[in-house]
């Protein structure tokens, strides 16, 4: 894991099935190994209830596309539709997974040579996962998914990927996500955090270094 670098945005507008969308593209240092033009993988994070103030800016969201750069992956996070400057109307988690994909095809022309990892926060979490059936990504990250109050249907993903919790979730019930998380085959692995919230208020440095632990496990791994 690498700290203490200094990190390139891009403000982009990108075209979604709804209309425009706002995205922010944040890149790694170049380094030993590392070409930020042309990296291994590449990373599309989606940000918490729009209905509840999740917007790209969120404060797990801006943690987990800097773990993507720690393991030297570029990360788009985005704003789904009627979001900030993205065009469109909220519509329950079926047009946000589309606006997920769109942002998947870009990142897929902008770097064809790698590979996709999907992540997420609460109701970014699963649309994250709904979106992984058709976007196939090599890894997945799931922070607190919001799975018991989004419909994500029979949804498996096969990749490898993280589910983390925090213990003390008062939006999420972190009963019921474990019991989810273990009831799929294959499983994910499955990190809960001791004393963390929903929001992990205090807990975002050792969020950033869970996540960034299990990216370097298997960086771009298929």
């Amino acid at each position: 894991m690498m700290r203490g670098v200094t990190f390139a945005a891009e403000s982009l507008v990108l075209p979604g099935p709804a209309g425009d969308l706002e995205v922010r593209l944040d890149l790694p240092e170049a380094g030993p190994g590392r070409d930020p033009a042309a990296p291994v993988a590449f990373a599309v994070v989606c940000h918490p209830h729009p209905l509840y103030g999740g917007t790209l800016t969120n404060k797990v969201v801006h943690t987990l596309a800097r773990s993507f750069n720690d393991a030297g992956m570029p990360a788009l996070r985005f704003n789904f539709r009627g979001v900030g400057a993205s065009a469109g109307t909220h519509d329950e988690g079926r047009g946000e997974v589309h606006d997920a994909l769109a942002v998947v095809r870009h990142g897929r022309e902008r770097w064809p040579r790698a590979q996709l990892w999907l992540a997420g926060f609460s109701f970014g979490a699963a649309v994250a996962v709904r979106a992984s059936s058709e976007a196939q990504p090599a890894g997945l990250v799931a922070v607190a998914p919001a799975v018991d109050r989004i419909d994500i249907g029979a949804v498996t993903p096969t990749c490898p990927w993280l589910v983390l919790l925090g213990d003390a979730d008062d939006v999420v019930v972190p009963a019921r996500m474990l019991e989810w998380a273990r009831g799929l085959q294959p499983q994910p692995a499955v990190q809960v955090m001791a004393g963390a919230g929903h929001y992990f208020h205090g807990r975002l440095p050792d969020l950033r270094d869970a996540v960034t632990a299990f990216l370097n496990q298997r960086p771009g791994e298929t």
